[in-house]
């Protein structure tokens, strides 16, 4: 069983959430978070995602990453690439006398992220729904491209990409299997569904 470090670094972030097995590319330009990016990449180039609050709140659930890419640019900027591994609960903040914070953290109740088991599941209805919605929305997805992956990528490539709040973002995070993670964001689309025209009118690429 792979060991994962206990004490972390954290990069909070509203409105961003990733998952195992998925990439997010991220342009750090703070000083507190350009430390944190050189400490891990001097160790074992892990760090956590979570999402932030409002007064240095945090949820408490994120996703630890490895930095998977690093480029400098030449106004000081750092642009890296973080893969996906696990999921994490928070335990408690350490205190340290660093720019950026770190927490200890537990990954028990997330074993399937890195032991996956075969869930038999019917991801029809939802790409159905998806499809809609996202076209509704005026968002651009290449389906044909997003066929390629597997069921756990698509649900969770569709979580962090989906027109919807940060607090609807973070439960799918923390809904432990596919099955579950399926379903709540069958019942989240459903919702929107039913609430007529959408104010987030955006384009993925």
């Amino acid at each position: 069983m792979k060991i994962f470090p206990s004490l972390i670094p954290l990069f909070p972030l509203n409105g961003v959430i990733y998952f195992p097995k998925t990439n997010l590319p991220l342009n750090i330009f703070e000083q507190r978070y350009l430390n944190l990016v050189n400490d891990a990449l001097q160790k074992d180039k892990y760090m956590g995602m979570i999402q932030s609050k409002k007064d240095e709140e945090i949820y408490r659930v994120g996703c630890l990453g490895k930095i998977s890419d690093f480029q400098k640019s030449d106004d000081g900027r750092v642009l890296i690439n973080l893969t996906g591994i696990t999921r994490f609960e928070i335990l408690e903040e350490v205190e340290n006398s660093k720019l950026y914070r770190e927490f200890k953290v537990d990954y028990k109740k997330f074993t399937l992220d890195t032991k996956p088991k075969e869930e038999v599941v019917d991801t029809e209805i939802l790409m159905h729904s998806a499809k809609k919605f996202f076209k509704k929305n005026g968002l651009l997805l290449n389906w044909k491209e997003f066929e390629k992956l597997d069921k756990n990528q698509k649900i969770n490539t569709l979580a962090m990409i989906a027109p919807i709040t940060s607090e609807e973002k973070q439960k799918l995070l923390e809904s432990v299997s596919l099955t579950e993670k399926i379903g709540t964001l069958e019942n989240i689309i459903e919702f929107y569904s039913h609430e007529g025209d959408f104010s987030n009118n955006k384009t993925i690429q």
